[in-house]
């Protein structure tokens, strides 16, 4: 969405994953904007776009991101995108192994290991952001989404599936335009796949461009060197990455531990339901996932599935559908 939102004229999107707000995320030596200086340099190419975005995955599980934000510009809006939580935990444990964060050799081997991650240990040397690896709390949307419901209000606030953008992934657009205001007839050249599954050439060059010796220094000369030397750096990390990516299928989940899990987050997507006042309950349900991002026409369709609304959880009645 980032992506496609940069090709409007009216939107102005810098540098992906900032992270600038969250002061609770606690990221290792990587080319995260944490200093006010730094980071609003990185819109000094706006050029008078009615919006400037922010797009960073890690402020919707941050507990202080959204009330910085607020703080920060309380006329911001809010874009919040969910994937079904077994496909976005299995995604993630993937994308984790691709960039080192992550060493265990299995996605089962990880999720058994949470306890030990969140006491600081089995963590790996290129592990940059072990909150990362807690991956049932990272699933647990609806705390996440009430807090951005709490803080900006629910007008402020836009949630989409990810089943959505891929079925539809025109009206979804649509429908983001609209919220922020801008024209709404743009659209972009094609919704291609942005970021599919992918995994690294040469693990002797993941380990140096992850090192974290190697990466402090690098960081730390190029910040004495300036804006340029910094992004120059940036610039030739990426390039070594870029040359170091395969792009690969993401091999399928077991069936029984995927049942496992729909079953564990189950009341969570009940809840989240309830909160939204829209059933996603079928992401509980035994269904095709969505591989490598691809798009599958009318995942998103509602299922006839009732649920008890509570008046405490919802200001407002809200039908679901």
């Amino acid at each position: 969405m980032a992506e496609y939102l940069s090709s409007h004229p009216a939107i102005y999107m810098p540098t992906k994953d900032m992270h600038f707000f969250g002061a609770d995320l606690q990221f290792g030596r990587r080319f995260y904007r944490r200093d006010l200086q730094a980071y609003l340099a990185e819109y000094s190419r706006w050029n008078g776009q009615g919006r400037a975005g922010d797009a960073s995955v890690w402020y919707l599980f941050s507990r202080t991101a959204a009330g910085e934000i607020k703080a920060f510009n309380s006329d911001s809006s809010i874009i919040i995108m969910l994937r079904e939580p077994v496909e976005m935990l299995y995604s993630l444990y993937h994308q984790l192994r691709y960039d080192a964060n992550e060493h265990l050799p299995t996605f089962e081997a990880a999720l058994a290991a949470e306890n030990d991650r969140q006491a600081g240990q089995r963590l790996c040397r290129g592990a940059y952001f072990s909150q990362g690896l807690a991956y049932r709390g990272i699933a647990r949307y609806t705390e996440q989404v009430r807090r951005y419901f709490d803080t900006f209000g629910r007008d402020r606030v836009r949630v989409v599936t990810y089943d959505e953008l891929a079925a539809s992934a025109h009206e979804t657009y649509r429908g983001t335009l609209e919220f922020l205001g801008v024209d709404t007839t743009h659209q972009p050249e094609s919704f291609r796949v942005i970021n599919g599954n992918k995994s690294v050439r040469s693990r002797m060059l993941r380990g140096i461009l992850t090192d974290p010796c190697l990466r402090s220094s690098a960081i730390s000369a190029a910040r004495r060197m300036g804006r340029r030397a910094f992004i120059l750096l940036r610039r030739m990390e990426a390039r070594l990455w870029a040359l170091n990516t395969r792009w690969t299928k993401r091999p399928p989940l077991d069936p029984r531990l995927r049942a496992q899990l729909e079953k564990e987050f189950a009341p969570e997507v009940e809840r989240l339901s309830i909160l939204l006042g829209r059933d996603l309950t079928y992401w509980s349900q035994e269904q095709e996932p969505i591989a490598n991002g691809s798009r599958a026409d009318g995942i998103h369709q509602q299922r006839s599935v009732r649920i008890r609304l509570n008046s405490d959880e919802l200001s407002e009645p809200r039908t679901l559908t």
